[in-house]
């Protein structure tokens, strides 16, 4: 019997706590909540390096970024590492992509193992993006997110109805710089957004590595971002609560309305499923490619390792399969898809994709209890030495109690740039009593066997996963391409 359809929608930085289903507080999604209502809101799925390329090379592949190359923004996938879709197609799916690809431009970094393909070169525009496809390049009138649903109806309504399809959508949006759609730029309006609780954290337990990101709302978002000069009573370190405040406003308006349009095509996408007659066997997955900061600590973007980046959003609907309205707090990260996906075509992933990393999360999909699945996820953000951010490299563990983090002092960073030498850090959250991730109690001594235990566990993911600590700059790393 053929495997199941699998359409997996994925956006770009859009963070699960601007999700409805997830109990946001500052916006309504009700399109992606019917995917909540009608099948499984993973509670605890995280990305294992967050930011843009990694993500995708690892859900891809089912690796982590020191096995499949891809660290960065600035590398490209390497395709002697296979992937799902590969193995689905050589079994007799059609496949197909629209949207963000994000793993090269070179020739020989384009989608692969897809029937049909049409993608934004790098980051792509919001409004007449430039596209890519097989037959050559060309402008798309319209806006992206509406674009790339078009392009995915399009494709569905065309298939062979006999046989299993596999449809990746990725949208380009809620991305940097946010530019809505303008049916949408009467939401959210400036003053109406609630603010974090942390929006003012004072880092003041935080190691010398957080403290110097370059992530701020307050100081770090611009005109060109926001659209609008911000005005000269705001300028000043002595006004720097009040700047942060005008900006947050400005930042979550334009973010929130770019999401607005993805939880509109998220309807329209469903909506065709349903008249096509394929709701029962097609897997429905929404997922982004790694979280986002939307204010919390005063900062935007993702990159560290705090959960407002670390989690991924993650609802899935299967109706024969999956429960309706169910939820699942096992700890699953974005290495865990491939191996999913295969699973639910009836394939065994340790032999179908010898390579992958990662495991199966359908039976807990399916309400079983897996008594070994794993307690914890070891996540590592490498491209320390990037000029507009001056994100730390990083490693770290997290279970569902405590986060342990190490910075690690330097790393390779982005090809060609020279190695800089940071002091060394740690952090350490106890999760129970600090959600939030506000008190640093890493050289608290009531948590020193806690420290001492999680280093352990951190050192035995790395020799899991076959992950090289960072002993200085001799450092090897043979699998990656630049080595």
């Amino acid at each position: 019997m053929p495997g199941p359809n699998i359409v997996f929608v994925m956006s770009d930085d859009h963070a699960a706590h601007a999700i409805s289903a997830y109990g946001s507080k500052v916006n309504s999604t009700p399109h992606l909540d019917r995917l909540a209502q009608d099948g499984v809101r993973m509670d605890a799925t995280y990305c294992t390096n967050s930011i843009c390329s990694p993500s995708r090379a690892s859900i891809l592949t089912g690796t982590y970024s020191h096995v499949n190359g891809v660290a960065s923004i600035y590398t490209e996938i390497d395709y002697r590492v296979p992937t799902f879709a590969e193995v689905l197609k050589d079994i007799g799916y059609q496949t197909a992509l629209f949207g963000k690809w994000h793993l090269g431009e070179r020739p020989e970094s384009a989608p692969r193992h897809f029937d049909a393909w049409r993608v934004f070169p790098g980051q792509g525009e919001y409004v007449d993006p430039l596209m890519i496809g097989p037959d050559g390049a060309g402008i798309v009138p319209g806006y992206a997110t509406d674009i790339v649903t078009d392009q995915s109806i399009d494709w569905i309504r065309q298939r062979d109805p006999d046989r299993p399809f596999l449809l990746l959508v990725h949208h380009k949006a809620p991305h940097r710089p946010w530019v809505p759609d303008e049916k949408h730029k009467h939401l959210y309006p400036v003053g109406s957004i609630p603010e974090p609780a942390t929006l003012l954290d004072d880092y003041s337990t935080r190691s010398q590595a957080v403290r110097g990101v370059r992530m701020s709302v307050a100081d770090d978002l611009g005109a060109d971002e926001l659209g609008e000069e911000l005005p000269a009573g705001l300028r000043g370190a002595e006004n720097r609560d009040a700047r942060m405040r005008w900006n947050y406003q400005r930042y979550l308006r334009d973010y929130l309305q770019c999401v607005q349009s993805i939880d509109d095509n998220v309807g329209r996408l469903l909506d065709v499923l349903d008249d096509e007659g394929l709701r029962d066997n097609t897997v429905v997955v929404y997922t982004s490619d790694q979280g986002f900061f939307l204010g919390e600590h005063g900062w935007y973007d993702k990159r560290l390792m705090f959960d407002e980046s670390l989690q991924m959003p993650m609802l899935i609907r299967w109706p024969p399969e999956i429960p309706a309205g169910g939820t699942c707090d096992a700890m699953v990260t974005n290495v865990d898809f491939a191996a999913t996906f295969l699973d639910m075509a009836g394939l065994e992933a340790a032999v179908a994709l010898p390579t992958s990393q990662g495991r199966s999360f359908l039976p807990l999909l399916r309400g079983t209890d897996v008594p070994d699945w794993p307690s914890a996820i070891y996540y590592r953000y490498w491209e320390h030495d990037d000029p507009s951010h001056h994100a730390p490299a990083h490693y770290g563990v997290r279970t569902k109690e405590f986060k342990l983090i190490h910075y690690y002092g330097a790393g390779l960073g982005v090809p060609g740039s020279s190695d800089r030498i940071f002091a060394a850090e740690w952090e350490l959250y106890d999760l129970r009593n600090d959600p939030e991730e506000l008190v640093n109690v890493a050289d608290d001594p009531a948590y020193a066997e806690t420290r001492a235990a999680l280093t352990d566990q951190l050192a035995e993911l790395q020799r899991h996963y076959a992950d090289t600590p960072y002993t200085g700059p001799s450092t090897p790393h043979p699998t990656w391409p630049w080595s």
